[in-house]
C-alpha cells in the first residue's frame, strides 16, 4: 500500500501550489523542473491533513515517505 501525502508548496512571492503525492523525492525532482524558485512545502496525512514534515530547497527529502 503506497502511503499519499498532500503537499502545500510555496513556488513563488506569493504563490502556492497543493498536490497529491507518494514520492516525496519524486515531489522535489518535479518542483525543480516546474518551478525553479520553489522555497518550501509542507506535508500533511491525506486522510487528517495533519503536518507531519516540511521541507526546504535546501533541507530536502532523502526518501520517498516520511
Amino acid at each position: 500500500m503506497e502511503k499519499k501525502y498532500i503537499v502545500r508548496a510555496k513556488v513563488g512571492d506569493e504563490k502556492f501550489v497543493k498536490y497529491h503525492v507518494n514520492n516525496l523525492v519524486l515531489f522535489t525532482k518535479f518542483l525543480d523542473e516546474k518551478f525553479a524558485g520553489w522555497r518550501w512545502f509542507n506535508v500533511y496525512i491525506k486522510d487528517t491533513e495533519k503536518q507531519i514534515a516540511n521541507f526546504t530547497s535546501k533541507n530536502r527529502p532523502t526518501t520517498r515517505y516520511v
